[in-house]
């Protein structure tokens, strides 16, 4: 059976990292027709969007995506193209699995945890209003009325909606992600002593949908600032983590930071039929075409698409070929090496090249 994925090559070191993913997932063995998809600033002059509506709806056809880094363009109407895609499709869960490997430089070991984050409301809603415009100055004005609170005339506003079922979803998303993976425990994460009313009712959703798991996963809560102390302090202690929008997007890259960085983080976003995979490191425009930069975030992007969409065997060649190469130390890119400069040090493609020769 051949399966259709729309695969987004995004610019900068997309196409690159992309290019080299794509050939070690058709070395699986697995039947993939992809159908490229555009995004990102290098077509905007062609489409005049950084998102055009081809690309999303090869993704709705589909129903799988693989997408490399996209920049997102200044002085355009998109705060960012990435949030755009999960918005327009729904894809509410964004799943960040943080794991060590061997021979990636960090000064933690053994590290397994997963972050769940939600995508569609909280700070990145992007509900605000700038500072000085009439409009909010009038809301202000209507706050401190309803609040009895006064606020600086010169502020900017930002809203921060948070629901119970955008919370239910995601934290259910979270449980049945623990039962499938045989994880032990989800950790809620908020600021609820002090947002009472927004992280305050995502706990109490949360523990609503805790009741639905009781006697076959732990929960607990923790506090934000707390939890940052604590995964540097003791990481062995979590397992799976769900947090509203912000401090999810922030937890992950402290999380990827214990394992080495975001080079080695893969990401995927869910929403109720559609799953976009994608490293969640950025474009680095300046290292565009200089076969040069690491690939593994996309690859194990990959790895975890091709556990979606049921080729498990597949899945677990690849991130066996990818952990052994990487252990080995010799076909890597630079940032793999323990010295930066190393002139051993291969380019992605021929990375690529050592990760199809270890399926």
């Amino acid at each position: 059976m051949t399966r259709n994925i729309t695969l987004i090559p995004g610019d900068g070191i997309g196409p690159e990292v992309c290019e080299a993913t794509r050939r070690c997932v058709d070395a699986t063995g697995v039947k993939i027709n992809w159908e490229i998809a555009e995004a990102g600033a290098d077509i905007i002059e062609k489409y005049g969007t950084p998102l055009p509506k081809e690309t999303l709806d090869s993704i709705r056809k589909n129903k799988v995506a693989l997408k490399g880094p996209i920049t997102t363009p200044i002085g355009t109407g998109f705060r960012s193209v990435n949030v755009a895609i999960r918005k327009e499709l729904d894809l509410y869960a964004c799943l960040r699995p943080c794991r060590s490997y061997k021979g990636v430089r960090s000064k933690y070991q053994n590290i397994d945890l997963v972050v769940v984050r939600e995508n569609t409301e909280d700070l990145y809603a992007g509900i605000e209003f700038e500072e000085g415009k009439a409009e909010t100055k009038k809301l202000i004005a209507e706050i401190e009325s309803l609040s009895g609170k006064n606020i600086r005339e010169d502020s900017g506003i930002s809203i921060k909606p948070i629901s119970i079922f955008g919370t239910k979803r995601l934290v259910k998303f979270a449980f049945d992600y623990a039962v499938k993976n045989n994880r032990k425990k989800v950790t809620a994460v908020t600021k609820a002593n002090i947002m009472k009313f927004t992280d305050g009712l995502f706990f109490a959703a949360a523990r609503e949908v805790a009741k639905q798991y009781e006697g076959k996963i732990e929960y607990e809560e923790r506090l934000i600032d707390n939890m940052c102390m604590q995964l540097v302090q003791k990481p062995e202690l979590y397992d799976v983590i769900a947090l509203p929008n912000l401090y999810g997007d922030i937890l992950s890259d402290l999380c990827a930071g214990l394992i080495g960085g975001l080079g080695v983080a893969p990401g995927a976003n869910f929403g109720n039929e559609l799953a976009v995979f994608e490293a969640i490191h950025g474009s680095a425009p300046k290292y565009k075409g200089l076969n040069k930069v690491n690939p593994t975030a996309v690859m194990l992007s990959a790895v975890m698409m091709l556990e979606y969409i049921g080729e498990s065997d597949a899945a677990k060649r690849l991130d066996r070929a990818i952990a052994k190469v990487i252990a080995e130390g010799k076909s890597v890119t630079y940032d793999l090496k323990p010295n930066r400069d190393d002139p051993t040090a291969v380019g992605t493609s021929q990375m690529a090249d050592a990760i199809i020769a270890a399926l």
